[in-house]
């Protein structure tokens, strides 16, 4: 398991009702289950839509349960934003 910070942004950051939070997970998927379970309602629905950073690095199409968190590490969730 490792330990880091999960950071919600715009929609995801209204639904968590928190800007940051710590999770506790070997996984980005395990992580946000976690914080699904922590947050049910509206965070559970805002992140069907969102993307998600690791350690700054894009996400993307990878299977959540492959993408593996460093201690230390931060997940960066992202709603879709509109504007220029």
């Amino acid at each position: 398991m490792a330990a880091g910070t999960i950071r919600y942004w715009a929609a995801a950051k209204a639904a968590a009702g928190i800007a940051e939070e710590p999770y506790d997970a070997e996984h980005l998927a395990d992580a946000l289950d976690a914080a699904r379970a922590k947050h049910p309602g509206e965070l559970v629905q805002v992140l069907r839509r969102c993307s998600f950073l690791v350690d700054g690095d894009p996400v993307g199409t990878r299977s959540h349960e492959t993408v593996r968190l460093a201690e230390g590490g931060t997940v960066e969730v992202l709603p879709p934003f509109a504007g220029g």
